[in-house]
């Protein structure tokens, strides 16, 4: 295949394999937050194939080895890395591409989202809700997180649910959930 050629007005990635929290900075400097936002729910939303700068920019190498051999399962990492960038950078337009992202077929994907809309307080509900079924315990404990942050009324029986999980850790992710789903929607 011949070599990748990008073209994006990106800035330089840093040698090495820097932190997430690190490129987001940079990528925030070079284009503001909002477009910064936008780009990686463009990623979340497109995938590599359509922002093949971003991919490489967020993912090096694994991002270039994507886009060079053409194979589409591994597609969904640049979608993760989308979803993890707007842990960092954030605009409200965005919540449309992150609450689409909870539907995902990819679980690290979904995961992603659900982080997305526990940091950022959305109203991800009736897909968090579904995912708190998972046969994944680290996604069930991320989609409790997500609904004590932002489910509604209606899902504070799935929370409940939650309680009783084989997973401690999906316990207590949804014991503060519900915590948290109290003070917020002045439950008793």
């Amino acid at each position: 295949m011949s070599r990748l050629r990008l073209t994006a007005d990106l800035p330089r990635r840093p040698d090495g394999h820097p932190p997430p929290r690190e490129l987001l900075s940079l990528l925030e400097s070079h284009v503001g937050n909002a477009r910064a936002a936008h780009l990686c729910a463009g990623l979340l939303a497109d995938g590599a194939y359509a922002h093949p700068d971003l991919t490489v920019f967020l993912g090096g190498r694994a991002g270039r080895s994507i886009l060079e051999d053409g194979t589409s399962w591994k597609d969904y990492w640049a979608r993760v890395w989308g979803a993890r960038g707007l842990l960092y950078v954030w605009d409200d337009l965005v919540v449309d591409a992150v609450v689409e992202g909870l539907r995902d077929e990819a679980w690290r994907v979904a995961e992603g989202c659900l982080r997305v809309c526990a940091l950022r307080e959305l109203p991800g509900g009736d897909d968090a809700a579904a995912l708190t079924g998972h046969e994944l315990s680290r996604v069930r404990a991320a989609a409790v997180r997500a609904l004590g942050a932002g489910g509604d009324v209606e899902h504070v029986g799935v929370v409940q649910e939650s309680l009783d999980d084989e997973s401690e850790e999906v316990r207590r992710a949804a014991a503060r959930a519900q915590d948290r789903m109290r003070g917020r929607l002045d439950l008793p």
